[in-house]
């Protein structure tokens, strides 16, 4: 192990570590691939800048029938891990979008969404909200001639999921202009309660929320409190 890690500050393994020099180190997540045309799904994809003054950018994906005379539904995704590490860009998240897109035919943007600790919460929510907005603003040549923005769902993972239920709260409140949100889907979100559920124990539970509230503090400093830790919206 890199002995910087040995002696890192601050660590969640094996995710990401601050050194005691203040760098900062992703052992995981970090790797990219390029935008392809995918040969087993028959899914394009390319990369676009949303606001190249604040590196935020996103992918978007095609399937295989996208035509002109028939839109499809438009599918916002943000992607997973805890705020700290992946991105819209990294071989396991652009292979997820790809089958995701293929089998459930849609147009779909892949959020590259900044990181803390460098971009704390709740920076990740800022540009989640942007890039929805630029979305609807239907600029963007596949998204304008291809994507139905009266059909427009979110979804995402993990952290991800957490982004997309917030982004829907923020749509109902907000009711923006533009695009009619019919939906969304969470897969593993990251929220937490004050009970264990299911077959967790109590030692289970109690680990996993000192685990999470540890890096809640870490991503998101300027908010207190367990259950905001939790990742709970509100």
């Amino acid at each position: 192990m890199d002995d910087e890690l040995l002696h890192s500050f601050h660590e969640f393994f094996p995710s990401i570590a601050v050194c005691k020099n203040g760098r900062i180190k992703r052992p995981t997540g970090e790797d990219v691939v390029p935008p392809s045309l995918d040969p087993a799904t028959g899914v394009q994809s390319k990369d676009v800048q949303i606001a190249p003054e604040i590196n935020l950018s996103a992918r978007i994906y095609l399937p295989p029938n996208a035509y002109r005379t028939k839109k499809l539904p438009l599918l916002v995704y943000y992607h997973g891990g805890g705020f700290i590490i992946e991105s819209a860009f990294s071989p396991l998240y652009h292979k997820h979008l790809n089958h995701l897109v293929s089998q459930a035919n849609v147009v779909a943007v892949s959020v590259n969404y900044r990181l803390a600790p460098e971009f704390p919460l709740p920076i990740a929510f800022e540009d989640s909200w942007r890039a929805l907005k630029w979305t609807a603003e239907g600029e963007e040549e596949w998204i304008n001639e291809l994507a139905d923005l009266k059909r427009v769902y979110l979804g995402g993972d993990s952290a991800g999921g957490n982004i997309a239920h917030n982004m829907a709260m923020r749509v109902g409140s907000e009711r923006p202009e533009g695009f009619s949100l019919q939906g969304m889907f969470l897969n593993c979100p990251y929220f937490g309660g004050k009970d264990p559920i299911g077959c967790e124990t109590a030692e289970e539970f109690k680990k996993w929320t000192e685990f999470c509230e540890n890096l809640w503090g870490f991503v998101c400093p300027s908010m207190k409190g367990p259950r905001r830790g939790m990742g709970e919206s509100g």
